[in-house]
């Protein structure tokens, strides 16, 4: 997948050194692009794609690189690349499910000075705050936090408080978000659609960087946080009015294989009521580990009926990074 520099943020739009407190460039540079290939029967593959480009940002002194997971899960190849030029190849370290955050050793020297943790929860509502990919000034977007709260994904993910920012980067996967103290206070994720104050707002959802801190060693060091891995079911869930419909299925899943179909709507968790996508994975997770039977009650075209749906460690499914 080539990689475009031919496209900036209109002038305006675009931080500039006069107006914030820290080195703009210094942190701006701290942004790296991450291109990886993943092998075509990959589990991942035919929802990711093999071939996956994004950002990420150098956190330690080491090089060590801070991205969104989803961009080196089951990567047979990493490249990274600095704002200026200089290319080195890189080592999936980890990919941890509850944060959604990866990590990625670089196998050479990339030459650039880390970007300082600071606290989401020092930034509030309101907040000015900069979202920065790879490419320095002309790919970094001025933007404000409109929202923190929390966040449920159909991939079996919540998020305990998200920020969200406006107007949207177009290429936000493992951007970095940058407060006015110039410290990092999140890593992009998705983009989102929302409705703030009656108009419709296309903006970002970003993951905290403090919830990075309490895994970082276990991640550094064993590859994953050390706790039990949570049950997966591999269910593609959503909300639909104030039902919770199953809208997909991961092939060969527990969930496909306890016989769960797409159009079911999930309507109780061990004989407790569902609301909401989150409430739905939190009564999953408060089951016990990875490999529990969950027992889901189901609605299919009116009919009741319940299944156990025998969970699994989703990371059982992924191939493993192989150092070369």
């Amino acid at each position: 997948m080539a990689e475009s520099h031919n496209w900036a943020f209109p002038a305006k739009l675009q931080p500039d050194s006069g107006e914030v407190g820290f080195d703009l460039e210094r942190a701006l540079d701290a942004v790296v692009s991450v291109r990886t290939e993943v092998p075509e029967d990959a589990f991942t593959a035919s929802i990711l794609g093999t071939e996956r480009l994004g950002n990420g940002v150098v956190i330690r002194d080491d090089g060590l690189v801070l991205t969104i997971g989803y961009l080196i899960t089951e990567a047979s190849a990493v490249w990274l690349t600095t704002n200026g030029g200089n290319a080195v190849g890189g080592y999936p370290l980890a990919y941890d499910q509850a944060t959604g955050f990866g990590l990625v050793q670089p196998l050479g020297r990339l030459g650039v000075a880390a970007l300082r943790r600071g606290s989401a929860a020092s930034c509030e509502v309101g907040d000015d705050v900069i979202m920065a990919g790879h490419g320095g000034r002309k790919h970094a977007l001025k933007t404000q936090v409109f929202a923190k709260r929390e966040f449920a994904g159909y991939w079996e993910y919540v998020l305990d408080e998200a920020l969200f920012t406006a107007p949207a980067h177009p290429q936000w996967g493992g951007a970095a978000l940058i407060g006015d103290d110039g410290r990092l206070l999140g890593i992009g994720s998705l983009l989102v659609q929302e409705q703030v104050e009656g108009k419709s707002l296309q903006g970002n959802m970003i993951v905290p960087i403090d919830i990075l801190e309490p895994i970082l060693e276990d991640l550094l060091t064993r590859g994953r946080a050390n706790c039990p891995p949570r049950p997966w079911l591999g269910m593609y869930t959503a909300e639909v009015g104030e039902k919770i419909a199953v809208a997909g299925l991961a092939e060969g899943g527990p969930a496909e294989r306890a016989d769960v179909q797409s159009g079911d709507v999930v309507l109780e968790v061990a004989g407790d009521r569902v609301q909401g996508l989150a409430d739905f994975y939190r009564k999953v997770w408060s089951i016990g580990p990875a490999g529990s039977e969950v027992p889901l009650t189901l609605s299919r075209e009116g009919a009741v009926s319940r299944v156990q749906v025998h969970s699994a460690d989703r990371q059982d499914f992924l191939r493993k990074p192989q150092l070369h």
